[in-house]
């Protein structure tokens, strides 16, 4: 299993990072989440929650073309760490192919030094998110 260079590059960067610095990068990823497109801000129900987060946390795919799924995420600005998370999976992942987004570890987190800085309740759903992702690219594409 291997990431996509872009995540590759992110992953890196946290790894190399000081253990304090870390928390300040998540952070600023969770600034980095883009607003739902228009159709999906007036469709919630088009949007899947992700249940292990502790804060309201969705998530919808969308596929441009049958090479590339792009991501769109929604939850509170009160909710940074999550919000940093899908910042970065936003940044990392959008554009991949399906099968990329598939050969992705479940625990790709664990390379970038994550479980020093957050609790392990924030990691289990940042787990259920990577989760359901890739959930819902199995699903379209019939698997």
């Amino acid at each position: 299993m291997s990431l996509p260079e872009k995540l590759q590059t992110i992953v890196t960067d946290f790894k190399s990072a000081p253990k304090p610095l870390r928390l300040q990068m998540l952070l600023e990823y969770s600034k980095k989440v883009p607003p739902l497109p228009q159709h999906l801000a007036e469709n919630s129900e088009a949007l899947e929650r992700v249940h292990e987060c502790q804060t309201p946390f969705f998530v919808a795919t969308e596929y441009p073309d049958p090479n590339h799924v792009v991501f769109h995420f929604d939850a509170p600005p009160e909710a940074p760490t999550t919000r940093g998370f899908a910042g970065i999976l936003s940044e990392g992942l959008n554009g991949s192919s399906p099968q990329q987004i598939l050969d992705v570890p479940s625990d790709f987190y664990t390379q970038m030094g994550l479980e020093e800085v957050i609790s392990p309740l924030r990691l289990r759903g940042m787990s259920g998110i990577i989760g359901r992702i890739k959930r819902q690219v199995q699903e379209h594409q019939g698997n």
